[in-house]
């Protein structure tokens, strides 16, 4: 007798409402074509992002060239550094587990800047 899927979630996978939950560590996925705008646009964006979004638009002014910085590019900017952080980490962290360590240091960002070619801009930058 084959036993048979059921289509319904596990229990554990419903929240009290009986929606279903989003599993941990990942980020509901921004409508783009909600053409959103105002206080509640900038405080959903403040919710997707991880970094401080008035920490990287105080960067983005630091530089003479940008006069003005708005919502939408300063949220792209942590978003992309988000990114650029998680994989160069996840990279670094092969090293730290080939060498048996759970904290990584700073030969494994190295160790990582040398073999991976998308971060061959780096080079020489963490002397």
């Amino acid at each position: 007798m084959a036993a048979t899927a059921s289509a319904a979630p596990a229990e554990s996978e419903l929240d009290r409402s009986g929606a279903e939950e989003e599993p941990r560590g990942t980020e509901p996925e921004e409508d783009a074509g909600s053409g959103q705008t105002g206080p509640t646009a900038g405080a959903q964006q403040h919710r997707l992002a991880r970094l401080p979004l008035s920490r990287i638009k105080t960067l983005m002014k630091a530089d003479p060239d940008v006069t003005l910085a708005s919502q939408e590019s300063v949220f792209i900017i942590a978003k992309a550094t988000e990114l650029f952080v998680e994989m160069i980490a996840k990279d670094a962290l092969v090293y730290a587990q080939q060498g048996k360590r759970k904290t990584l240091q700073r030969k494994d960002l190295d160790n990582a800047i040398e073999a991976i070619d998308e971060f061959a801009f780096l080079e020489g930058t963490l002397d």
